[in-house]
């Protein structure tokens, strides 16, 4: 068994925090929550009159805090594999963006998609990100850039939430590119002026939950200005900043983030030494995403700069149309070989630290009691082999546990 103690996040030092308990048990209660954590001898006294719906015989296996996948673009439409063979061919992201494709031939799709369609391969995505070991997952809207379909894939996520064992944090991010035919400026105007206020009515009634708002910050989409106005209208109305900066230019998105307060900033690749420094200062979490650097041979992000900082370096898999990758113990591999994590660095990201990059670090990310029962079991006597077979996790993951409820069984 692998967890934190008693941590909103582990950075520096204390990633050497990471407890294994050997000859454990642990119980999680009907409410979903962890009731106690501790040699079994001790567990079974404890629990010796007590009745259990579920008993797990977990001999000679690990268990391990449900991953968290702290960046996804889960709901769309139309699959762009056409583009995949054009960046083999050395066609960049904003190549393609600029032709027409990428962002721009989703939302057509997504657009023309009905409701039930999107939910449908929605649940589907889902599904294969829980049986990869997911137990919480941010997703994002962002493939409507109009108010009418970003609404609808809001509602989508919002019916998932109610209707999925996984976890949700949702996320608008109608800022994900600049519609046809308007400048950022007049982009940025239409969001703060109608969609905003649309979503915090749609919120109060109950009809939808969002939990960040995000902006893609590049060169020749949202600039420093229009990121900062977004960014800060979504705060004043409760949302959590959590955003795309500094991926394929400098923008200087990490000092912006900081300045903020922001809770999460994602790829970084063109982050600033000073904007590294600042994000460490503020607690602003780095969600790196080693899936779209490897897909789109960019240059890793500093991640190693960014530990030594002391910054809060968390991973997400990216899963969108550009980066088809459900799995986070693929992305937790990537991150060792390409970004130079270590193993136990990768597991904290994708646990604890990424919970902290969704605001949920108090309640998911690791094994400890009173937190949520989201628990994965693998047929392994070291943890280490989550990471360390790359793809092999379909044959290591027997259980996956969300709310003390199996929701996967090998």
């Amino acid at each position: 068994m692998v967890c934190a103690r008693g941590e909103r996040f582990l950075a520096r030092d204390a990633l050497c925090r990471l407890a294994v308990l050997e000859g454990a048990s642990l119980v999680v209660g009907t409410d979903g929550f962890i009731k106690a954590i501790g040699p079994a001898d001790e567990i079974q006294k404890m629990f010796c009159e007590d009745s259990f719906d579920e008993r797990i015989d977990c001999s000679g296996k690990c268990i391990l805090p449900g991953l968290v996948d702290a960046h996804t673009h889960p709901v769309w439409a139309g699959e762009r594999v056409h583009e995949f063979a054009m960046k083999l061919a050395g066609a960049t992201y904003m190549d393609i963006h600029q032709a027409g494709g990428g962002i721009n031939f989703t939302v057509e799709r997504t657009r023309q998609a009905s409701e039930e369609e999107l939910f449908c391969s929605f649940q589907e995505r889902l599904q294969c990100m829980m049986r990869a070991g997911t137990t919480l997952v941010e997703c994002k809207s962002g493939y409507g850039l109009n108010l009418e379909t970003e609404l609808k894939m809001l509602r989508v996520i919002e019916r998932a939430r109610r209707q999925l064992p996984i976890g949700i944090s949702a996320t608008y991010c109608g800022a994900h590119s600049v519609p046809k035919g308007k400048t950022a400026s007049e982009a940025a105007d239409e969001i703060i002026s109608s969609h905003l206020p649309k979503l915090k009515e749609l919120a109060r009634s109950g009809e939808i939950h969002v939990d960040n708002i995000d902006v893609f910050c590049e060169k020749g989409v949202f600039d420093l200005d229009s990121t900062r106005r977004i960014l800060q209208s979504g705060k004043e109305m409760g949302l959590q900043i959590n955003f795309h900066g500094d991926e394929l230019h400098p923008m200087k998105a990490a000092e912006l983030g900081a300045e903020l307060g922001a809770q999460a900033i994602s790829h970084l690749e063109e982050a600033s030494d000073e904007g590294i420094t600042a994000m460490a200062t503020a607690q602003c979490s780095a969600v790196l995403l080693p899936t779209t650097a490897y897909m789109l041979r960019l240059k890793q992000p500093r991640a190693r700069k960014m530990l030594e900082e002391g910054v809060i370096v968390a991973l997400g898999s990216d899963f969108n149309p550009n980066a088809y990758c459900f799995s986070m113990p693929v992305v937790m591999h990537l991150a060792c070989v390409n970004m130079r994590l270590s193993m136990p660095e990768a597991l904290a990201a994708a646990t604890i630290n990424a919970a902290y990059a969704l605001g949920r670090s108090h309640t998911h990310g690791s094994l400890e009691v009173g937190k949520q029962g989201d628990l994965i079991i693998i047929n392994a006597s070291r943890w280490e082999h989550l990471i360390y077979q790359f793809g092999g996790h379909h044959e290591l993951i027997e259980y996956v546990v969300a709310k003390g409820k199996v929701i996967y069984k090998k």
